[in-house]
């Protein structure tokens, strides 16, 4: 997901950078486009990273469960389960290992080991889907 962030923000792997990638963000009807891209980008390039790194595991988990539902909602949903052109399976799986990873905790060699957070748990899988929720609320709304 970190990948994914690079290109929207920084053209790297093959994106088309921020310009193009706020094109595509106001052709989808999020206005203005480029701010909705720096946020989209943001959260997936610090929410994978997070996750990578097992670093504030609940909030990265958060950025990438809202990042999804709104691919769910503005991109992926219209094509169903498993289309071959960009089913919204894809999204769904993406949503289902963050919430997992902020439940079971992010591992033994974490930077989040050393905090209460870092062993997982309800709470912490209650906070990342609960903030990403309400964030692709607030996004979807706007």
């Amino acid at each position: 997901m970190a990948g994914h962030g690079a290109q929207k923000l920084f053209g790297l792997f093959g994106g088309g950078g921020l310009t193009e990638t706020g094109r595509g963000f106001a052709a989808l009807g999020y206005r203005p486009g480029k701010l909705f891209a720096v946020i989209g980008g943001l959260s997936e390039l610090l929410g994978g990273l997070g996750l990578a790194l097992g670093f504030l595991t609940p909030l990265a988990a958060a950025a990438l469960i809202g990042v999804m539902i709104n691919a769910m909602a503005t991109v992926t949903g219209a094509h169903g389960l498993w289309d071959a052109d960009g089913g919204v399976e894809y999204s769904v799986c993406i949503t289902v290992v963050a919430l997992a990873v902020a439940l079971i905790g992010p591992g033994r060699f974490a930077v989040d080991r050393f905090f209460r957070w870092g062993s997982g748990g309800w709470p912490e899988g209650a906070l990342a889907l609960g903030l990403g929720g309400v964030g692709s609320a607030i996004t979807l709304s706007l």
